[in-house]
């Protein structure tokens, strides 16, 4: 299938375009300076002449589950969202300047660094599994690297749904990181199926390789992949510095039977802080919602297919075409300033007696003057 190529950049209010960061099949990204506070941001938005009820849907999801989500410190933050003067939706998120897309494949990621990015990740999505939101896409292309260092996991909305909705969905996903279920399409996703593919991604990060890649050439294609994903038989990690309890947490995350893997993320992330206490290493925080957190995000409607936000105002600016008939000046000046002081103030009549009266006393004057000088001569 041919890659599509991004759209246009919108103009956005208080934003510079500066360069574009990805698109996918929904969405493109971009990166821009704000103007007011002064910093670089990443927005989403949608393409063009993308006007689909469920992509606008899920686009509205993204931006309000986020808008609680953000919060979360493994959850990257957005800012603002709206919809721009040529009628695109767009979302203003925190600009990272790194992710996981191929780091674990050029480089052999400490099993230490792994472990606390695992229960991180595990945080984020037990926070919007709380929520109702199903991520996926869990995939380390989708773990960003903050300013700070801090691995969050980002692309919440644009393939999400509801955990408790059904029927129809749109169908994404990224094979290798996907449940045996999700491949054989008989579910868009669950909570089960999204702890298989955070154990899948964790288990990337340690191997070098998604789960069921092969190193020899043309054994990778979508079918193949499709195979041995179905099979699911797990298969260690060839690395000597990898504990034993966690290749069993993770085979245990990756188990081809949804019933036998551990039911939450939150399950997922306390498996992990026990081998890193195991480990004599630092468990590295939970972090999920307090109680009091969760009545704020069941106003969310995942139904809303509504254009909403604020639209960049038109600049108004006067025409140079030629009116279809000319206006008097003073009419015009009139018409101005019955804008301002209400209507038009009365003609003022000319006092023409008066006009007379003088007329005759000046010629009188002058008559008079003539004769004196006259005489004089």
């Amino acid at each position: 299938m041919t890659r599509r190529l991004p759209s246009a950049p919108p103009m956005l209010p208080g934003l510079d375009y500066v360069r574009p960061l990805g698109s996918g099949g929904f969405a493109d990204v971009f990166l821009y300076q704000q103007d007011m506070p002064r910093r670089q941001v990443a927005v989403k938005v949608l393409p063009a002449d993308e006007r689909d009820p469920d992509l606008l849907r899920m686009f509205n999801a993204e931006a309000d589950v986020l808008a609680h989500l953000s919060a979360h410190p493994a959850i990257v933050t957005v800012y603002q969202a709206g919809i721009s003067a040529d009628g695109r939706p767009y979302i203003v998120m925190e600009c990272c300047p790194g992710s996981l897309a191929q780091r674990y494949r050029i480089e052999r990621m400490p099993v230490g660094e792994v472990m606390a990015i695992a229960v991180r990740l595990a945080g984020a999505l037990e926070s919007a599994h709380r929520a109702g939101l199903i991520h996926r896409d869990i995939k380390p292309s989708n773990i960003l690297i903050t300013t700070f260092g801090s691995a969050v996991l980002a692309d919440f909305g644009i393939s999400s749904t509801l955990v408790r909705s059904a029927g129809s969905e749109v169908l994404a996903m990224s094979i290798p990181w996907s449940a045996p279920e999700v491949i054989a399409e008989e579910t868009p996703g669950t909570v089960s199926s999204e702890v298989w593919s955070l154990g899948a991604t964790v288990y990337s990060l340690l191997a070098g390789h998604s789960p069921f890649e092969r190193r020899e050439r043309g054994q990778n294609t979508r079918d193949l992949m499709r195979r041995r994903i179905a099979r699911a038989t797990f298969v260690p990690i060839a690395r000597d510095d990898v504990p034993d309890a966690l290749q069993q947490v993770l085979a245990t995350a990756m188990a081809r039977d949804p019933e036998r893997r551990f039911r939450t993320a939150y399950e997922f992330g306390e498996a992990v802080r026990e081998v890193q206490q195991g480990e004599r290493l630092a468990p590295t925080p939970l972090e999920v919602p307090a109680d009091e957190w969760m009545p704020a995000v069941a106003s969310v409607d995942f139904s809303d297919t509504t254009e909403r936000g604020p639209v960049r105002s038109r600049v108004a600016y006067e025409s140079r075409r030629p009116s279809a008939a000319p206006v008097d000046a003073t009419r015009r000046r009139r018409d101005e300033d019955s804008s301002v002081t209400g209507p038009p103030p009365a003609r003022r009549a000319w006092p023409w007696p008066a006009v007379v009266a003088g007329v005759v006393t000046l010629a009188a004057v002058i008559a008079v003057v003539a004769v004196l000088w006259t005489g004089l001569r």
